[in-house]
């Protein structure tokens, strides 16, 4: 990090994880304001079994944030969490020792209260987040849920979408099915599991079309028996640009839960990007994007099927009139360039143009 700026982002991952390059990186690309960026160990995600692989550079890391109080800098934006290992200690610090400190948050945090492990357990997201909130002059929140949430207990709230760059994206160029017809998902490896929600569903669209399923991920089967129908592509910034134009349909679903409540739709918004069709579970502010993209919801496996298989059956001139609709309005609503000024003047940088 370098410590010759006034102004610091922190955030809990480097730029290879999704929600570190959406949320921050993508934006300081933009702007002209020289950002020093501290992103803890630079991993993919704060897996324990990972954290502890990485004993001296943990220790590094935390001297780097104390580092960062030192500073006391003009500007600090925090993003997620300050540290893996922390329970709101480092998020107190860092955004009390700053004249003027942003929170910003992408994931219903204040409802994870650490289940699924002991070292999780020691430091729930849940308590940093509302630290985070109670001591930043202002909170930036990634969709009107969280924010609801973060109004009841800050004055000071903004919604700013996680948002997409078209160019990013190779729009498809060919609307009619593969043989056989390709389903994908793209996405972390902790949210695969989301699949086997609609495993059933999958397997009925497969049986009656031979369909398969493009998992853009990690190459490491976890799915069991949908395993057989799924073909892996390991996530690159390459891979990510092309793989989903090869794809006929994207799939979101998500389980029905508080924390997804809190999702920011980051999916829908990609396969929109690419001019994807799409089906998608209704929560939360889903339900608000796919009646902006026009694309199908399902919530149980009746419907899932029949919303895959519908788009299936569609023509290709009408694939194509929903994929292109949904790329216009997702350049339109929910791109970097749309949103720059108002993610500018959150972080009080002056005026910016896209």
């Amino acid at each position: 990090m370098d410590h010759g700026s006034d102004c610091f982002a922190i955030t809990p991952y480097g730029r290879g994880a999704g929600s570190s390059r959406v949320r921050v990186f993508e934006w300081l690309d933009r702007i002209g304001t020289d950002f020093a960026v501290g992103s803890y160990l630079s991993l993919p995600d704060a897996a324990p079994a990972r954290l502890v692989r990485h004993p001296l550079s943990l220790a590094r890391a935390e001297l780097r944030l104390a580092d960062v109080v030192r500073a006391r800098p003009r500007r600090l934006l925090l993003h997620r969490e300050a540290s893996p290992l922390s329970r709101g200690w480092w998020e107190r610090r860092l955004l009390s020792s700053a004249e003027f400190a942003v929170y910003d948050f992408d994931d219903a945090l204040q409802w994870d209260r650490g289940e699924g492990g002991l070292v999780r357990g020691l430091a729930p997201k849940a308590a940093k987040a509302r630290v985070a909130v109670a001591h930043a002059d202002r909170v930036i929140a990634g969709n009107s849920v969280l924010a609801e949430w973060a109004r009841e207990r800050h004055r000071d709230v903004v919604v700013i979408p996680s948002c997409v760059a078209l160019r990013d994206y190779v729009p498809k160029g060919s609307y009619a099915l593969h043989d056989p017809p390709r389903l994908g998902w793209i996405g972390s490896p902790h949210n695969e599991a989301c699949l086997l929600l609609i495993s059933e569903a999958l397997h009925e669209v497969h049986r009656r079309t031979g369909a398969r399923l493009t998992l853009v991920g990690t190459t490491t089967p976890t799915l069991g028996a949908l395993e057989s129908l799924i073909d892996r592509i390991a996530w690159s910034p390459d891979s990510q640009r092309e793989a989903l134009s090869a794809m006929d349909i994207g799939l979101m679903p998500l389980a029905p839960t508080a924390y997804s409540l809190g999702k920011c739709g980051y999916k829908l918004l990609q396969y929109a990007a690419a001019g994807l069709p799409a089906v998608a579970t209704p929560l939360g502010v889903n339900s608000e994007l796919l009646s902006e993209l026009g694309m199908p919801a399902a919530l149980d496996r009746d419907e899932w099927t029949a919303a895959i298989l519908g788009l299936i059956d569609t023509s290709a001139d009408g694939r194509a009139r929903l994929g292109r609709a949904a790329r216009e309005t997702c350049g339109r609503r929910y791109s970097y360039d749309a949103w720059l000024p108002r993610w500018a003047a959150a972080l009080e940088l002056g005026p910016v143009s896209p």
